[in-house]
């Protein structure tokens, strides 16, 4: 690891987190005023909690040598890492990963704005990175992992953070219940914009520096990440045209942000022409999942599951079919090159990781929900005040009645 290699994966973590903020932003735009520090905050608070949560026990969880389905307690508060081995690469790659962990919870918090107790969701962060996180991190990325001996190819987190995200969004939906009254649209549409812009600037961290070095294989990565964004934020534009005559800047940066899910397991496995293939596909599966969501009664109130479980799926499933040596190597080949094999490897990380993440969160949510002091929702009177104030005792805008 020489001194480019590690001024490369500095920059690629601060990028990944700045992503956090990002993902603020975007969330924030999207719900009411009266809940907008409050659906900021699911996110910022992730940036505090996990990262204590991950150098305590969640590295060596998701790291460590362990098993093939857990890691052990050999890592607990680093201890086992000398901050000098490998010139400093073992830490390095502690940084890096926390960043992933850090934004994945976020991620679930689309699904239950404006009506979810914020104490509760700071016990939940602990217990999911810690029963569901780590686990799944530990399948696809550790060195013993069963998924990772399996062969499955996630070369940045489809189905470690999306799927894993996605899926946890769906069970918290389902046990939270629907919101009393919905906003109509979104409260600032610029903010969602900026957010969106943010994730997939931060993105380019995400996925070029999930090969631990600056090489080709992360120019590429960079420029498929971008590609596929666009790709997709234009399908979904174009979509959204045709059916009502208005590009929706909403949903144009909804479909950016599906592009790069989808690109997020392929990004070290495609050339540019998967990756258009890969982001035109994720434009128009995640646009009609939003579609078909919303003639559900389950409120997933940000669409969480439309587009980051239904992009990931995607996005896992391509890997396995457009992965080419040129870019991965012989050992990422997928079915466009013949190794149909690959697909079915992809097909079993993508039900695994959806199995789990859906019983094992759902099981977390509900023991909150009993535990005194805790529950999942908050009253019919503190959600008609709104969250800001409930919580935070705080207001975004000084103006009354900004809502």
């Amino acid at each position: 690891m020489d001194t480019g290699n590690l001024a490369w994966m500095l920059t690629a973590s601060a990028l990944v987190l700045l992503m956090t903020p990002g993902l603020a932003f975007f969330y924030g735009g999207l719900v009411r005023a009266k809940n907008v520090v409050s659906t900021i905050m699911y996110s910022f608070i992730s940036m505090a909690v996990v990262s204590l949560v991950w150098v305590l026990w969640g590295y060596s969880l998701a790291f460590g040598e362990g098993g093939r389905f857990i890691g052990d307690f050999s890592l607990v508060g680093l201890s086992g890492i000398d901050i000098n081995d490998g010139d400093g690469m073992d830490l390095l790659f502690v940084v890096f990963q926390m960043m992933f962990a850090i934004i994945t919870p976020a991620l679930i918090t689309g699904a239950f704005v404006e009506r979810f107790k914020f104490t509760t969701y700071l016990v939940f962060l602990v217990l999911w990175i810690t029963f569901v996180y780590a686990p799944v991190a530990h399948w696809v990325w550790g060195a013993n992992g069963w998924l990772f001996d399996a062969g499955t190819l996630d070369f940045a987190g489809g189905t470690v953070v999306h799927i894993n995200a996605g899926v946890a969004a769906v069970a918290a939906a389902l046990l939270v219940g629907r919101r009393r009254n919905p906003g109509l649209e979104p409260h600032n549409v610029p903010y969602v914009v900026l957010g969106a812009g943010l994730l997939w600037f931060g993105w380019f961290g995400f996925n070029a520096g999930s090969g631990l070095a600056a090489n080709g294989q992360a120019v590429n990565a960079f420029l498929v990440t971008n590609t596929a964004a666009a790709a997709a934020a234009l399908t979904w534009g174009l979509l959204s045209q045709f059916q009502t005559g208005k590009m929706s800047a909403v949903g144009v940066a909804t479909g950016a942000v599906a592009g790069l899910v989808a690109i997020t397991p392929a990004s070290g496995y495609v050339g540019v022409m998967g990756a258009i293939a890969i982001g035109f596909g994720a434009g128009m599966l995640c646009y009609f999942a939003v579609l078909l969501r919303n003639k559900t009664k389950l409120d997933d109130a940000l669409d969480v599951f439309s587009v980051h479980g239904v992009g990931g799926i995607w996005g896992a499933l391509a890997t396995g079919i457009f992965a080419i040596s040129a870019v991965g190597g012989p050992d990422a080949v997928g079915a466009i090159d013949g190794n149909w094999g690959q697909l079915g490897t992809q097909v079993v990380a993508v039900g695994a990781t959806f199995g789990y993440s859906l019983v094992v969160s759902l099981l977390l949510l509900k023991v909150l929900d009993v535990i005194p002091g805790l529950g999942l929702r908050v009253s019919e009177r503190e959600e008609d005040e709104g969250l800001d104030i409930v919580a935070h005792g705080e207001r975004a805008y000084i103006r009354d009645g900004a809502d």
